[in-house]
């Protein structure tokens, strides 16, 4: 049963709908005037709106379109005498829901009603589906609230149920092993393996076996044979960082394996079968890598599927007092320390720093801290940052103003170029003397909208 407000001047239809859906068991409550409506609405919410399109003072499209303004979700019937095609177009754009031609059946009416009210409750319900998805895809190990990692959450959100390959870019530090770990737990493989390799971690000449596992005999020390990390993903998500330093020789068999799902073990001559989804990371241009030709191209767009690239912690500084009080927390329970907080000092000092390491090195800063505390806050003088590398002068002179690094430079660098060139992305570039996919790539890394001019 629902909440009816009933707008018509003439008071017989008026009484007649009041009395008819009374009996329906819907609560209603009338108004001879779209004035007298709009002050009803503001009263309190309701769950439908019937209105008649000519009405003295304020006409029906115009008390729709107010109606809209007060109470947004709200479905709105109109009924005429004056039934045209032009009408009932009209009283849809300003936003109705549907329409009646007087003089209509109460039967008629009934059937409106009800599929309106049909409609509004799986709205209702998909609002609370949605909510409850937000529930779910709750991220414990990810602090970000401002409105570049919520786009980055959002993106997650919607593209961890798929079995799409993702590649995840950004600085080193920024926490894309954390990104790739929620992919995997909120997919339909989050019962499966996560496995992690870290192609600079392990030398060129070993890589290829890591990867792919070898036979008994493949090369000297192989005793026994053994499965790579694909073989280990199988079933769940294979996460492949630094793929950027990947060598062409390996890169022919990544995109194999992407495109046919199979591979054989090094040394041997069986075909393996496998159902991993790859989630790579890399803190390169891969562009600059295709220029170069370190990097295939074929293989890049089998993995830029999806590219989720993640911001620098100097470019979501509104993040950074939550970012603090969750490692405080973190590393005052894992070491028993009293430490409960920062003081507001200690907060506007974090974020007065530019964070070269971004999250990595705030965390490194913090445990440090917390470590060397003793007390129940971590003030100022607390929080001791690494500013040696900007204050250390170059051989034969200071290239670079005190206190600043190479990376900040070349974004203030980047920063006048667009003003000269007054915002054009492209004259930017050619100042520069960049291509402009590289320019583009230099403003997402700092944080800074790289689209199209407009």
């Amino acid at each position: 049963m629902a909440n009816i407000l009933i707008v018509d001047d003439e008071a017989k239809i008026l009484r007649l709908l009041d009395l008819q859906l009374g009996q329906e068991g819907h609560s209603t409550s009338t108004a001879a005037t779209a004035e007298l409506g709009l002050r009803l609405l503001q009263q309190q919410p309701v769950d439908l709106i019937l209105t008649d399109l000519r009405l003295p003072g304020m006409d029906g499209l115009e008390f729709l379109q107010a109606a809209k303004r007060l109470q947004p979700g709200v479905p709105v019937v109109v009924m005429t005498a004056h039934g045209t095609v032009e009408t009932a177009v009209e009283a849809m754009k300003a936003g109705a829901s549907d329409y009646l031609l007087k003089p209509f059946g109460f039967d008629e009416l009934r059937l409106v009603i009800d599929k309106e009210l049909d409609v509004r409750g799986l709205r209702q319900e998909n609002q609370n589906l949605r909510e409850a998805l937000r529930e779910r895809y709750d991220y414990p190990n990810i602090v970000g609230r401002g409105p570049k990692m919520r786009e980055v959450l959002a993106l997650v959100e919607r593209i961890a149920p798929t079995q799409t390959t993702v590649l995840i870019g950004g600085e080193s530090g920024v926490g894309k092993d954390l990104i790739a770990r929620a992919l995997h737990q909120h997919s339909r493989r989050a019962s499966g393996p996560f496995v992690k390799i870290n192609s600079t971690a392990i030398p060129e000449n070993l890589l290829e076996s890591e990867l792919f596992g070898y036979e008994k005999g493949a090369f000297t020390g192989a005793t026994t044979t053994k499965p790579g990390k694909f073989e280990l993903a199988d079933h769940g998500t294979l996460f492949l960082d630094e793929i950027g330093d990947v060598p062409l020789g390996i890169q022919v068999k990544l995109l194999r394996v992407l495109q046919e799902r199979e591979f054989e073990r090094l040394g041997g001559t069986k075909t393996l079968k496998v159902d991993v989804r790859l989630i790579a990371a890399t803190n390169r241009n891969l562009r600059t890598a295709l220029e170069e030709g370190t990097f295939r191209e074929d293989l890049y767009y089998r993995l830029n599927v999806v590219p989720i690239d993640l911001p620098p912690l100097r470019a979501h500084k509104e993040d950074i007092p939550e970012l603090a009080a969750f490692f405080v927390a973190k590393f005052a329970r894992e070491s028993g320390k009293p430490v409960r907080r920062l003081t507001a000092t200690a907060i506007a000092k974090l974020i007065a720093f530019d964070w070269p390491g971004n999250v990595r090195e705030m965390e490194n800063i913090i445990e440090r801290a917390v470590a060397l505390s003793d007390g129940a806050e971590l003030d100022g003088p607390d929080i001791r940052l690494d500013l040696s590398p900007a204050k250390r002068p170059p051989p034969g002179g200071a290239l670079l103003p005190d206190g600043w690094t190479l990376e900040k430079w070349e974004q203030e660098v980047i920063r006048d170029a667009l003003r000269r060139a007054q915002g054009n992305k492209s004259q930017a570039a050619r100042l520069l003397g960049l291509s402009r996919n590289a320019f583009r790539y230099r403003l997402s890394a700092m944080g800074e909208d790289p689209g199209e001019d407009g």
